[in-house]
């Protein structure tokens, strides 16, 4: 079973059979999945998101199509602020394959070659809604980041600066003209407020990316 039990691949390919096929391949590990049978029909569905999804998810995207092809899907998907979050799988007949490889350095996540092999193409999947997850929950960890410090106040990030610097509660305090109390105190609050018990511990917080 998934551990990701409500991600979800969307298929985008125009050939019906091969979208039931990919549905019905994903299902027998549990994996949930949605059909496009168009570029267009996907950037519709995209369109009304907001934000990145709130669950893990990946494109299985061929290459060419009718209309608006997989590659030009792709590199409107690469404008998109939260693109990572939604990692592109090429599906690529043997014509298409040095095409999907420049795809790939570009940002796609993998290509698989038609005819796939059926766990290889699953295993990828999944390492997919793994990347997925990863970068939601460092988006997430970014938002609860900027939440916790827009609730401190101006001395308070004054203090947390300098401990993060390194410096002891008196120098802190000499380069502030308060009291060492003073300090204290405010250092005590800023651990509080950002979640941390040591400054090492809200250095490392105030690194992530």
């Amino acid at each position: 079973m998934t551990q990701y039990p409500d991600a979800k691949v969307f298929l985008v390919d125009d050939d019906a059979g091969v979208r039931e096929a990919l549905a019905w391949l994903l299902r027998t590990r549990r994996l949930l999945s949605e059909g496009f049978d168009s570029a267009d029909a996907f950037l519709a569905e995209i369109a009304g998101w907001t934000d990145a999804p709130g669950d893990p998810c990946c494109v299985l995207l061929d290459v060419r199509m009718p209309g608006t092809s997989g590659l030009a899907l792709f590199e409107h998907l690469l404008t998109l602020p939260w693109q990572a979050a939604l990692p592109v799988i090429f599906l690529s007949g043997h014509a298409d394959v040095a095409t999907a490889v420049d795809a790939v350095k570009r940002g796609a996540f993998d290509f698989c070659e038609k005819p796939f092999s059926d766990n290889a193409l699953v295993d990828r999947v999944e390492q997919a809604l793994h990347r997925s997850a990863q970068v939601l929950a460092a988006r997430r960890a970014q938002r609860e980041l900027q939440r916790r410090l827009a609730g401190l106040t101006d001395r308070e990030r004054d203090v947390m600066h300098l401990v993060i610097a390194g410096l002891p509660n008196k120098l802190v305090a000499d380069q502030l003209h308060i009291s060492v109390r003073t300090v204290e105190v405010h250092r005590s609050r800023v651990f509080d407020k950002m979640g941390v018990k040591s400054a090492v511990e809200l250095a490392n917080a105030l690194r992530q990316p």
